[in-house]
């Protein structure tokens, strides 16, 4: 059974909001463990993923083993809604590049990021298709045999 991209997304963020809380050690302003925060940074980035993944189309046209690049969900979300792909170019730059590679202790911009990546999660799931029914994803062409 498939789980729902936007619950699994909302996963990756609780995870991340646990792994900060319970070993990244916030000291004051700052987490003192560059490592968790950077853990956390890449856990909600890879939700936001999730969750944008179940409303855009990036992945339909790519090779086999080919990864999407960010500006195709930037690009994707822009013809959508051009205000939401500021918080999303927002979001990783903070998720993705400052707490995912660089670990950015500062307490102040690590809550901001997760509170983009909330934003950006409540967004897919405003937008989320709902799931066809199985007989409508069956294939074209085993109906046109079903004809004959």
């Amino acid at each position: 059974m498939d789980k729902n991209p936007i619950q699994e997304a909302n996963r990756y963020l609780a995870n991340a909001r646990q792994i900060l809380s319970e070993k990244a050690k916030k000291d004051g302003d700052f987490y003192g463990d560059r490592k968790y925060v950077k853990i956390a940074g890449h856990t909600a980035w890879c939700g936001v993923l999730i969750a944008l993944d179940a409303v855009l189309n990036v992945r339909r046209n790519l090779k086999k083993n080919q990864r999407p690049d960010f500006n195709d969900y930037l690009s994707a979300v822009s013809r959508i809604d051009s205000k939401t792909s500021r918080l999303l170019l927002a979001a990783y730059e903070t998720l993705h590049k400052s707490l995912g590679y660089d670990g950015n202790p500062d307490y102040k911009i690590v809550q901001r990021s997760l509170d983009q990546a909330r934003l950006l999660i409540d967004w897919a799931s405003q937008h989320e298709q709902p799931a066809a029914p199985a007989s409508s994803r069956k294939s074209p062409f085993l109906s046109i045999l079903k004809f004959w």
